[in-house]
């Protein structure tokens, strides 16, 4: 959708057990909830705009990231803690249930949060969430994630990235990796990609979901992978959890992060899956 006038967000802060949360809110109908971990409210606000006319999209910073304040940035950030924290947010707004999407460690949270409160979501859209456990080598993920926070510790942010991005089969021309991990970050992005590789990384992708609590408690299940992203570890970890929910996968446009590389293909894509507005 073209839009001509800027959309109308509204923005404002709520307090959680530890945390402190951002989050914006616009458009008007149904409410969808955009996520993810560890990105922030910015990255989907593009999506957010295309979805404004029919729905009421709410997105967030997840605890610990940019906008969003902790009171101990030494403690993990789990998907139960930030799911319990989506809760009370969508209960604050008296917006359940929601539609939600979720991508990569987002998805993840809002898996935790369709099997403790079904009653805040009816349908979670789950794109590429990176659950290693449900892999056959899995003991393998988790040498490989210790490794690359191992990397980040010790070396630094591009030898973690190195890593991170030939573990999960994505290649970038060498210009393009210089360009976005070559130097040290600064402000916010420096603050979020270290609380990621040291609280975030391995307690989102350690996570094993209650298959059955998933099957049986009432919300939809939507399991998305990119279409550009064959072979990555994130096509194996949604292939395996749609396998075992008995579910196919969707196939959405682009790769992993789609929805922001080119939300105005991406939000077609989404549409059938939420509510009529």
């Amino acid at each position: 959708m073209n839009r001509t006038a800027a959309i109308s967000v509204t923005t404002a802060n709520l307090d959680v057990p530890g945390a402190r949360l951002y989050y914006e809110v616009r458009g008007t109908g149904p409410a969808v909830l955009l996520l993810g971990s560890p990105m922030d409210a910015d990255s989907f606000a593009p999506l957010a705009d295309q979805l404004a006319d029919d729905y009421t999209v709410v997105t967030m910073d997840p605890r610990a990231i940019h906008r969003s304040s902790v009171d101990d940035r030494d403690q993990d950030s789990t998907p139960p803690m930030r799911a319990g924290d989506v809760a009370r947010l969508l209960t604050h707004l008296g917006l359940g249930p929601a539609a939600a999407f979720g991508s990569s460690g987002g998805a993840v949270t809002l898996l935790a949060l369709a099997e403790a409160r079904p009653d805040l979501v009816h349908t979670v859209i789950a794109h590429e969430p990176p659950l290693d456990e449900l892999l056959e080598d899995r003991e393998h993920r988790r040498a490989v994630a210790d490794a690359i926070v191992t990397a980040y510790l010790v070396e630094g942010r591009a030898t973690a990235w190195r890593l991170f991005l030939a573990d999960a089969n994505i290649e970038l021309p060498e210009p393009v990796f210089a360009e976005m991990f070559g130097a040290p970050l600064e402000g916010h992005a420096a603050a979020d990609e270290d609380f990621f590789f040291r609280h975030e990384m391995r307690p989102t992708i350690e996570f094993v979901p209650d298959l059955e609590a998933l099957r049986t408690g009432g919300t939809r299940i939507v399991v998305g992978i990119g279409a550009e992203s064959a072979g990555q570890v994130c096509d194996r970890t949604s292939t395996a959890l749609a396998r075992a929910l008995g579910i196919e996968p969707v196939i959405f446009p682009g790769d992993h992060i789609g929805f922001a590389e080119d939300p105005e293909g991406f939000a077609p894509a989404l549409r059938p899956f939420l509510p009529v507005a």
